[in-house]
């Protein structure tokens, strides 16, 4: 049974309706500076804990507390303890409501100083959390708003379980290992210049990094039905992303393990494209991608540019799904759809498809966001920025015609499209592309010209008039011969190698254009 609450927030997101709540079950409430004062201003009645402690908030709220009354009221073990918290003038708390200082918020706002950085890290509020969620079998504690309606409803039924107690307490622990990571982190990532601490300039890669996530559910199995998995969602994870994403599937299944890293590729690869993009993904590689003035255009092109690997593949599209394209959609097994969002008669008709999956990401994320991105290896964990370059390498005039010919303005859009989509392919990577849509794509081999052999023969008669793109430089002139062979005519690639004077002359005595964009795309 809960008598009395100690309040204290930062985030005040339905504090008074709660508080009032509380207060009409008769509940005492405790509370601090600027809670203290929205709880009054409400209406509701507040013992202040410098009254409650005898000891008044000092150093402009630094200290306010950190005191035996509350952390005794807290911690206390019931009569085991009553003597002495009597001793020391205590009584007993049985909720403890703290949210903290906005220390992430403060440090990634524009124009923070680094004095009010440091003054929004929050001491008394991680205690109280920290002694509270220690003493789940008798305190309940609550650290987040979201949490307050399922509170109020266990003291309105008369009994808070231990089993919410718990849960309530681990969700503690995770808030506040957090905080303090994100506050070693920062700390961590300061410039020293010859001793001297520079507060105005950050390390990319701080010297401490922890990260936090939820899990979100368990999975069927992983990659391979003897192995066991679940999928965590990353706290703070930003609006957008695949974690965040909206089921609105008709199938009974869940989303399996390789789903998600397929959606997540394929997902990668259409925010390339500003036009309305289809991508089609199987086992990580796009086996299709086309653009078009339209969203079912652009997906039936990439569906035929490899129609038997377009079957049970994950479909990606940078538009919402309206009735043209969901009818296209449905012609086909496919495992799952993702789109921004689904107008009700694209809904209607694909959740008819009953093994369907379908992810709605709502705001939608541009090809150039900024994102530290993670690769596990045994015992440790590779980190790196996001790769989030490619468009108008090739155009735009960015890329260096290397041969006698310069591609035609036709050439260079298909190269553009090839360029943009080769970085989504595992290397080696090899997209051809005719037009506006893939017709080829060699993916993962060793050696680079059987990757050009692979998207070659993938392409068929197509490849006559197409254009390539490599992810990397071509270390020898066969490759490119090969490619010459099937009809190829222009080539995007970003040279580098010892033998690109002998590529070059191969190109040029084949009659093909070549431009070097002087950037690679590596995807391992």
């Amino acid at each position: 049974m809960i008598t009395r609450a100690l309040i204290s927030v930062s985030d005040k997101t339905n504090l008074i309706d709660f508080a009032k709540a509380l207060a009409a079950r008769g509940v005492e409430i405790l509370s601090t500076g600027g809670t203290a004062k929205a709880l009054t201003s409400a209406g509701i009645a507040v013992v202040k804990v410098e009254d409650y402690t005898g000891s008044p908030e000092v150093m402009d709220g630094r200290v306010k507390t950190l005191h035996p009354r509350v952390h005794g009221g807290i911690l206390m073990r019931g009569d085991m303890d009553n003597a002495d918290l009597e001793r020391i003038g205590g009584k007993p708390i049985d909720l403890v409501v703290v949210n903290l200082y906005p220390f992430e918020q403060t440090y990634q706002k524009e124009g923070a100083t680094h004095a009010e950085i440091i003054e929004n890290i929050d001491i008394g509020g991680p205690s109280m959390l920290r002694s509270a969620a220690k003493n789940y079998q008798r305190v309940t504690v609550v650290c987040d708003p979201a949490d307050y309606t399922e509170v109020l409803g266990a003291v309105e039924a008369g009994e808070i379980s231990t089993s919410l107690r718990r849960r309530l307490s681990a969700k503690v622990f995770a808030h506040t290992a957090a905080y303090d990571g994100k506050i070693a982190q920062y700390l961590s990532s300061l410039k020293e210049r010859e001793g001297e601490e520079r507060t105005d300039e950050r390390a990319p890669y701080p010297r401490y990094l922890t990260l936090h996530f939820e899990r979100a559910y368990p999975l069927r199995y992983g990659e391979n039905p003897h192995q066991s998995a679940a999928f965590y969602r990353e706290r703070g994870a930003r609006s957008g992303a695949l974690a965040l994403s909206e089921s609105l599937g008709a199938g009974g299944k869940e989303l399996s393990f390789n789903n998600l890293v397929d959606v997540d590729a394929a997902l990668e690869a259409v925010r390339e494209f500003n036009e309305p993009a289809a991508v089609v993904v199987k086992h990580t590689n796009p086996c299709g991608v086309a653009t078009a003035t339209d969203l079912a255009a652009a997906y039936r092109l990439a569906r035929e540019a490899d129609s038997v690997s377009a079957f049970g593949g994950i479909v990606a599209l940078n538009r919402p799904v309206d009735e043209a394209t969901a009818k296209a959609l449905s012609e086909t097994f496919l495992e799952c759809v993702v789109a921004p969002s689904f107008n009700e008669v694209a809904l209607e008709i694909l959740r008819k498809k009953e093994k369907l999956r379908l992810l709605a990401t709502g705001t939608w994320l541009p090809a150039t966001f900024h994102e530290l991105v993670f690769k596990r290896v045994e015992g440790g964990l590779l980190v790196q920025d996001r790769d989030a370059s490619a468009s108008h390498e090739v155009s735009a005039g960015k890329a260096q015609v290397v041969t006698h010919r310069d591609p035609t303005p036709e050439e260079l859009a298909s190269l553009e499209l090839a360029w943009r989509v080769c970085k989504h392919v595992k290397s080696n990577a090899i997209v051809l592309a005719s037009g506006n849509q893939t017709v080829g794509v060699g993916a993962g081999q060793m050696s680079r010209v059987e990757s050009v052999r692979i998207a070659c023969s993938k392409a068929g008669e197509k490849a006559k008039g197409a254009v390539l793109a490599s992810d990397a430089f071509f270390p020898f002139p066969d490759g490119l011969l090969l490619a010459a062979k099937h009809g190829i005519t222009a080539v995007a690639q970003p040279g580098g190698s010892v033998k690109d004077p002998e590529v070059i002359a191969a190109a040029d005595e084949a009659g093909l254009a070549m431009v070097f964009t002087n950037v690679r795309h590596f995807r391992h």
